[in-house]
């Protein structure tokens, strides 16, 4: 299993951000073929307290090569640009490829 992972620093208004990011940008970006699920988790805490990190977005793919295909796609494309839009000072993008242990 190969993911791309969104990392969203805390923006200055969560409300706006949830409401954006929930209702807009997510339902855009599940319309991106062969992406096969999208997990989110609030981050609430570090070990040393509070985190400058707010939300992390995991979207699965098959494998690397399905990545590649759906990163062509209109629809993914889409999904980038407005992710850069209302959250380009916030968001890191990093691979990982999943193994069970």
């Amino acid at each position: 299993m190969f993911k791309m992972v969104a990392l969203f620093k805390k923006p200055e208004d969560t409300q706006s951000f949830d409401e954006y990011y929930f209702n807009t940008h997510i339902p855009l970006t599940q319309k991106i073929p062969g992406l096969q699920d999208v997990k989110i988790t609030k981050i609430t805490g570090s070990p040393m307290g509070e985190s400058e990190y707010y939300l992390m977005c995991e979207m699965f793919y098959e494998s690397k090569h399905a990545f590649k295909e759906a990163s062509k796609t209109d629809e993914s494309k889409a999904s980038g640009k407005d992710v850069m839009k209302f959250a380009g000072n916030l968001v890191t993008f990093f691979f990982g490829e999943e193994h069970n242990g």
